[in-house]
C-alpha cells in the first residue's frame, strides 16, 4: 500500500505553509451562512427579492443580490406588470390625486375590488388602502360587486380611522352610483375618479391586488367560504403588519405608527 503523504511533506511540495492546507475562506463561510438565512426567509416571505431580503436581514442590497445570484436563490412568486389599453376619459369627476403626493395618513384613500374564483362561484374582495402608508385600512368580501359592498368597506374604514380628505377609485358603476357619491359627500370627503379604462391611474390598488393574487394563491384550495375568509384575513394582516413594503422599507402598519408618533411630537 502506498504510504500516505504527511501534511508537512505535501505543504513543502506545494511551496506553501502547512496552515494553508487547513484554511477555509472566511467569505465562503459567510456566504453559506447568509444563504441559509435567505432560504429560511423565503419560506415565510416567498415573494421577497434581494431588496426586501436586504431590509429583512439588515444587510446591504448588493450583498443580498450577489449571494442570491451565486446560489440561484429567487422568490418563488414573481410579479409581472400588467399592460393596459387606452381609451378616452368619460368621467365627470376629476382625478384629484393627479400630481399629489400625500405626506400624512388619512389624506388620500384609494378603493377597488377584485374578482375571486371560488370553486363554482365568484366572490369579490373590496379594499381601501391609505395611499401614504400603503396599509389596507379596511376590506370586505361580497357575493356580488355592488354599491352596497363598496359602502360596507367605506363605513368600516371610517369607523377605524375617521374620514380622509379624498377618496379615489375607478369609474366602475359601484363607485359612480348616486348612493356611493352621496355617502362620500355627506361625510365631507372629496370624490376622485381615474379616467375611464385607465386602471393604472389607481396604481396602488392594482399593485396590491397583483401581489395578493400571486402570494395568496388559488382561493379554491380552501374547503369552504369560512376558511377562505379567515385565510384572506391572515394574508392582509401579514401584508399590513409583517411584509416589508419596498417603498417604505418597513411594513405599512409600522410606517403608519411611526408617522403618527412623529406627528404627535410636532
Amino acid at each position: 500500500m502506498e504510504k500516505e503523504i504527511s501534511k508537512v511533506a505535501l505543504a513543502n511540495s506545494l511551496g506553501v505553509s502547512r496552515s494553508t492546507l487547513y484554511y477555509k475562506p472566511k467569505q465562503e463561510l459567510k456566504d453559506l451562512k447568509l444563504r441559509d438565512a435567505i432560504m429560511e426567509t423565503l419560506v415565510e416571505h416567498p415573494a421577497y427579492g434581494y431588496r426586501r431580503m436586504a431590509l429583512t436581514l439588515g444587510i446591504g442590497k448588493n450583498r443580498a443580490q450577489r449571494v442570491m445570484k451565486k446560489f440561484g436563490l429567487e422568490p418563488r412568486i414573481r410579479h409581472k406588470k400588467p399592460g393596459y389599453g387606452r381609451k378616452r376619459s368619460l368621467s365627470g369627476i376629476p382625478n384629484r390625486t393627479q400630481g399629489i403626493s400625500p405626506i400624512a395618513p388619512n389624506v388620500i384613500w384609494v378603493g377597488d375590488f377584485t374578482e375571486l374564483n371560488f370553486h363554482s362561484s365568484k366572490l369579490y374582495l373590496a379594499t381601501i388602502i391609505d395611499r401614504f402608508t400603503r396599509e389596507v385600512v379596511a376590506w370586505q368580501i361580497g357575493f356580488h360587486h355592488t354599491t352596497r359592498l363598496v359602502l360596507d368597506v367605506l363605513e368600516e374604514a371610517v369607523r377605524k380611522r375617521g374620514a380622509p380628505y379624498i377618496f379615489h377609485s375607478d369609474q366602475g358603476s359601484e363607485y359612480t352610483a348616486h348612493a356611493c357619491l352621496q355617502w362620500i359627500v355627506d361625510h365631507k370627503i372629496l370624490p376622485s375618479h381615474s379616467p375611464k379604462a385607465k386602471p393604472w391611474k389607481n396604481g396602488h390598488q392594482e399593485s396590491f391586488f397583483d401581489k395578493f393574487k400571486l402570494e395568496f394563491g388559488k382561493p379554491s384550495r380552501h374547503r369552504n367560504i369560512e376558511t377562505l375568509i379567515e385565510a384572506i384575513g391572515r394574508y392582509i394582516h401579514y401584508y399590513n403588519q409583517r411584509r416589508i413594503h419596498s417603498a417604505l422599507r418597513m411594513p405599512p402598519h409600522a410606517f403608519f405608527l411611526k408617522e403618527i408618533k412623529a406627528y404627535k411630537t410636532i
